[in-house]
């Protein structure tokens, strides 16, 4: 028996389930190099670890990592709104450090069936063990919080326009929880 967290990104050109790097973890040594050696003959990499246990938290880590982060992005985009700065061209400027920064984007929330839910089911484990994870519930409340601010500056604009919201005529596109998916589970789409 043996466990090996998904790792897909729909709608991506480059990366599948062959060229993605597939981690393993069994209930103990044997079924780890079963799977293993199951893995590795359609996997361009398998990379064992110790156990099932291992195995599920990265998952949790991989999901809670772009969920932080994502909210950090979105914090900044929202301060960056209020102080009238572009935050894509500073994405898009601090983008050409070749070390030390990923780039993540701001948008409406997060969505689809990992990232909402896996850090904070995390949270809620580490509490069984008396660990309160901080940066995990700013994140979701951050996140959550996002279709509010895309509601509000759409007002804003629409004030600025001299339009009401009320009786206008508004063109929803993009429903789904990201480009190029048709998948719409916990997009922040719905809540706007």
């Amino acid at each position: 028996m043996a466990f090996s967290p998904e790792r897909v990104d729909p709608g991506n050109p480059d990366y599948h389930i062959g060229n993605t790097p597939k981690v393993v973890g069994g209930v103990d040594e044997a079924s780890t190099e079963l799977v293993n050696a199951l893995y590795e003959q359609i996997i361009d990499e398998v990379h064992p670890v110790k156990s099932t246990t291992e195995a599920e938290m990265v998952k949790l880590l991989e999901n809670t990592f772009r969920a932080v982060n994502i909210a950090l992005v979105n914090e900044m985009a929202i301060m960056c709104d209020r102080m009238d700065i572009d935050i894509w061209e500073v994405i898009e400027a601090a983008s050409t450090k070749p070390f030390g920064f990923m780039p993540f984007y701001p948008g409406p929330g997060i969505g689809g069936h990992c990232i909402p839910l896996d850090p904070s089911y995390l949270s809620w484990k580490a509490k069984s063990v008396g660990f309160h994870n901080r940066f995990i519930e700013l994140a979701t409340d951050l996140n959550t919080n996002m279709p509010m601010f895309v509601v509000d500056k759409l007002v804003r604009l629409l004030n600025e326009q001299g339009k009401a919201v009320k009786g206008a005529k508004i063109l929803l596109l993009g429903m789904a929880y990201k480009a190029n998916v048709h998948d719409t589970r916990e997009s922040p789409a719905i809540d706007i």
